[in-house]
């Protein structure tokens, strides 16, 4: 086509589609249950001269092992109450993703203990609950059968690195006993 012919469309203009915004209710409110249990875990205690805080995570995870797994049960907790509260699945993935993180960095000796002192899952797993919530406390009794299925994923998935971590750990264990002599 020349423009010649372009000419004749010249004051078309192309159709776009409105942007339209997804609309969230303006204050949901999140049940008092989920912001303590965080609160309990992530911030309970504070020192206070260098104004710290810390909460019974911090303290649970001196327990080897145990204290990685029951802390990330309690994270997970949180993750099940945003799927009733029908956040995004993005937003779910990324309450994952905090999770995750919190369980593979806290398996590292002293400075996985340190690191999940400073990262608080629970607390920033909340924030993310309280922006994205779509429906209200009341409304939350149920999820969508999508959104369930995306977070058995998603705990599957961590369900994985646990037991990937223990197989980690009994080859590390299983090479250190079958090739190096301890002077035996």
């Amino acid at each position: 086509m020349s423009s010649k012919d372009l000419g004749a469309f010249k004051d078309l203009e192309l159709a776009s589609p409105a942007k339209q915004r997804v609309m969230r209710p303006s204050s949901i409110q999140i049940e008092k249950e989920l912001e303590v249990l965080a609160q309990l875990m992530d911030n309970q205690f504070r020192i206070p001269i260098i104004d710290w805080r810390f909460g019974f995570n911090a303290i649970i995870d001196l327990i080897p092992e145990f204290g990685d797994i029951a802390t990330t049960l309690v994270a997970l907790y949180l993750l099940v109450a945003a799927v009733r509260y029908r956040v995004p699945k993005i937003t779910l993935l990324r309450m994952g993703l905090n999770i995750g993180i919190y369980f593979v960095v806290g398996m590292l000796p002293f400075a996985g203990y340190l690191f999940g002192v400073w990262w608080k899952p629970n607390v920033r797993n909340l924030d993310l609950l309280r922006r994205r919530a779509t429906v209200s406390e009341a409304e939350a009794k149920h999820g969508r059968k999508s959104d369930w299925l995306f977070v058995a994923l998603i705990i599957g998935s961590i369900v994985a690195l646990f037991f990937g971590s223990i197989m980690l750990t009994v080859a590390f264990w299983w090479y250190l006993a079958t090739h190096l002599q301890f002077g035996l």
